[in-house]
């Protein structure tokens, strides 16, 4: 308590922002990042690499179908186990029809959650269609962790 309350002025304070350090707006915005939906056309045409992909991708909301009960919905009547994700609302309502039931989830948590032995397939309908394999997956779950624990 030497010259000061602590109490004082602790309601209602906020400190002056200063995002550059010099109490100006910076001239230029970061850019942002592209959407889940652009990655997958640079991803399917070769211009963006699968590491950076996979760093969209697990930030990146999907969009997955699902049935009466919790959980995903599985495509077994392809060569592996598959689950069906979108890049969008649009893109599940063109897979699934209007009034079929949804969840929304990052990609990242689907890396985490999917079960052992399965796939998925984005965008089914679309026209970048990309399906990765139960193998992918793994690459995934690797490349994620190494990026996490180094």
């Amino acid at each position: 308590m030497y010259g000061y309350d602590q109490n004082a002025g602790a309601q209602g304070y906020a400190p002056p922002q200063q995002p550059n350090g010099y109490g100006e707006q910076p001239l230029y915005p970061e850019p942002s990042p592209p959407s889940l939906a652009d990655a997958v056309r640079a991803f399917t045409t070769g211009s963006m690499s699968a590491e950076d992909f996979q760093v969209i991708l697990s930030t990146s909301k999907v969009y997955c179908p699902r049935g009466d009960n919790p959980g995903f919905l599985a495509l077994h009547n392809t060569q592996h186990p598959v689950i069906p994700m979108f890049t969008s609302l649009k893109e599940l309502r063109r897979y699934a029809g209007k009034e079929s039931k949804y969840f929304v989830i990052t990609g990242a948590e689907v890396i985490d959650l999917l079960p052992t032995g399965y796939g998925f397939v984005l965008d089914m309908e679309g026209d970048h269609r990309m399906v990765f394999d139960a193998k992918a997956v793994e690459q995934m779950v690797d490349f994620a962790m190494r990026r996490m624990y180094g």
